[in-house]
């Protein structure tokens, strides 16, 4: 289960590099998608840095209560 929660992880970091590719191409050509696509990598780095810290406390409370 912990393997899982890591690779989520990482899948909203590539959200978020899309995102910013989407940004850069796109922002002199439509600059609302490009505002959109701002949400979105601002969101998907939000909730990496939230998984992020959610699995990291799931461990310790894991191995807490192994010992």
């Amino acid at each position: 289960m912990i393997n899982i929660l890591r690779y989520t992880e990482y899948l909203y970091l590539a959200v978020c590099g899309f995102s910013l590719y989407r940004i850069y191409t796109d922002w002199n050509v439509d600059r609302q998608s490009a505002y959109l696509f701002i949400f979105f990598a601002v969101v998907s780095i939000g909730m990496f840095l939230f998984r992020r810290n959610y699995r990291k406390k799931f461990e310790q409370r894991k191995r807490d209560n192994q010992q």
